[in-house]
């Protein structure tokens, strides 16, 4: 009889299943660095031993960067750092919508990251903006980045706030702002970069004789729609940064996501335009494609129209009646044909002075 998750040899009685290896948690460490004064210790420390060493001297903070930690990565972190286990299950997921939550002392903040794929044109793109996600866990002495997909925005940020003590001076809250100033920086050069594209198109709807292909309006508005559902949702965690007196946030750095808050609010605006415009597109594509058809139907009906002149006479004229005229004539043949020219080119120029042809 077959036993379940046991594995017999030879008779010598069950042996235990090989347990599950699990990654180790350096492997989705960045970096991580102690910071006193708005410097950075010298030398590299493990996330525990970082930990450890600022809460024993109570003095600094701790600043780590994770990318796609797995379950047991993320509560290994957790569990050094005294996180709640439903951090640990938005961290992982990496699917969260942009918000801001607060776990006793600790503050998470939830925010899409977006990045503007180069293409030659907008006919030849399979995708425009690619998305993913950055989580800042601010506590009183760490703030923690867990980053999910490509975002090279934040490449170099730990370097540029190294040079400047004097903000890392302000405690772990500098960084959820700078990291907060540098998605929301993304949104713009994104933004920025989709207009070109919208232009393009525009210029190609309008264009004379140009063929109008709605699905590539479609599919731009498809991507514009995307960057606004992950700009749109983070007003509010930003309202709140800026007006409520949040515990691991200073007055100082609240001052600072006002101006993160101003260039959100004008980019949240510039792609509301960028969706309407191309709104407006897709109604004037409809238009012209509309035009075009009705141009092609009264071509179409013109040319019957001249067909049908020759057509009635041949029929007639193939009933085979007895009595008809010009049938025993000798020059009959070519009175009809000439009168089936005339009147065909009659229609030809009266079709073509109403534009019809």
């Amino acid at each position: 009889m077959a036993t379940i998750g046991r594995r017999w040899t030879n008779g010598a009685g069950p042996t235990p299943a090989p347990s599950r290896l699990h990654v180790p948690v350096e492997r989705a460490v960045v970096d991580c660095g102690i910071y006193v004064d708005g410097r950075r210790e010298r030398g590299r420390y493990e996330h525990a031993a970082a930990i450890r060493r600022v809460r024993e001297n109570g003095r600094g903070f701790v600043w780590i960067g994770l990318h796609d930690p797995d379950q047991h990565q993320m509560e290994s972190v957790a569990a050094v750092f005294g996180l709640h286990e439903l951090i640990v299950e938005d961290a992982v997921s990496g699917r969260q919508r942009p918000k801001l939550e607060a776990y006793e002392d600790t503050l998470v903040l939830n925010m899409a990251t977006v990045q503007y794929i180069e293409h030659e044109s907008v006919s030849e793109a399979n995708e425009i903006v690619s998305s993913g996600e950055v989580m800042v866990v601010l506590g009183r002495d760490f703030v923690m980045t867990v980053r999910h997909g490509d975002f090279p925005g934040l490449g170099g940020l730990r370097e540029e706030l190294e040079r400047a003590p004097e903000r890392l001076s302000l405690g772990p809250a500098a960084v959820m702002h700078a990291v907060a100033d540098r998605v929301v920086d993304s949104y713009v050069e994104v933004a920025d970069e989709l207009v070109g594209d919208v232009d393009e198109l525009e210029s190609a709807v309008f264009t004379p004789r140009s063929a109008v292909d709605i699905e590539q309006i479609y599919f731009l508005k498809r991507e514009i729609l995307e960057l606004k559902h992950n700009i749109a949702p983070l007003l509010m965690p930003l309202r709140r940064l800026t007006m409520d007196h949040l515990e691991p946030v200073p007055a100082e750095i609240r001052h600072y996501f006002r101006d993160v808050q101003d260039h959100h609010t004008h980019v949240a605006a510039e792609v509301t335009t960028l969706d309407e415009q191309l709104t407006s597109l897709v109604t004037a594509a409809v238009a012209i494609v509309g035009v075009q058809q009705n141009t092609d139907m009264r071509r179409i009906s013109a040319w019957v129209a001249i067909a049908a002149v020759p057509t009635m006479i041949a029929g007639i004229y193939g009933m085979n009646f007895e009595n008809m005229p010009e049938l025993d004539d000798e020059y009959g043949y070519f009175v009809v044909v000439g009168f089936m020219v005339l009147v065909c080119l009659g229609l030809f120029l009266l079709f073509r002075k109403n534009r019809w042809l």
